[in-house]
């Protein structure tokens, strides 16, 4: 199976506990250290199989082969996609169940990630998200003092929105908030607000 690396841990003897989303499942495993073995890291593609053969109540993680990106070797873009991949998994740790929503989400962003600003792309599949799990605002009342949002809003974590009054934050209009959530578009946006919604987004999913 196939899947993506949101969280490494270390343990002994520098083995590792690795928790991947896949199209079925989030799977948390243990990879035992070996010079055969190839380097793993956050963001990472995989294709995998699990060994379910161990009385442990975590699986082994075996037969890895990474599945690189033709950008893999672009420091800025993988780093930003590390950070991004890390979000998930403080928001998906505790899911007993997983759709395969969230690995094609994760596989989309990959596939575009160098063809524009990936903090772009990143701010783009996250409104993806927010709608999936029911918790995308299109509603304009500041979530802070509740009174209706005219014509600049702001965006705090999980990208409610407030009056920049009541946030003292960098607004956006309220048009392209609107282009952003209805239609996951980040094409009307300075880099500035870009940057800003990036840095809310790395507040937590």
């Amino acid at each position: 199976m196939q899947g993506y690396i949101i969280n490494l841990n270390k343990v002994k003897d520098e083995d590792l506990i690795v928790t991947i989303v896949s199209k079925a499942s989030l799977d948390t495993l243990y990879r035992f250290y070996g010079a055969r073995h190839g380097t793993i890291n956050i963001g990472f593609k995989i294709d995998y199989e699990i060994d379910e053969s161990s009385k442990s109540s975590t699986h082994r993680l075996k037969d890895v082969i990474h599945i690189g990106f033709k950008w893999i070797n672009n420091f800025k873009l993988l780093r930003v996609w590390q950070d991004y991949l890390a979000l998930f998994h403080s928001h998906l740790k505790d899911a007993e169940d997983l759709d395969s929503f969230y690995f094609e989400l994760i596989d989309k962003a990959s596939h575009a990630w160098d063809k524009q600003n990936p903090k772009r792309v990143a701010i783009e599949s996250y409104v993806k998200l927010l709608e999936h799990e029911g918790r995308l605002h299109h509603e304009l009342n500041c979530f802070l003092c509740s009174l209706p949002i005219q014509e600049e809003v702001s965006l705090i974590r999980a990208f409610l929105p407030t009056h920049k009054e009541c946030t003292h934050t960098l607004s956006i209009s309220t048009d392209v908030l609107q282009e952003l959530f209805m239609n996951k578009s980040t094409l009307f946006m300075s880099d500035k607000e870009v940057d800003r919604l990036w840095s809310v987004l790395l507040e937590g999913l």
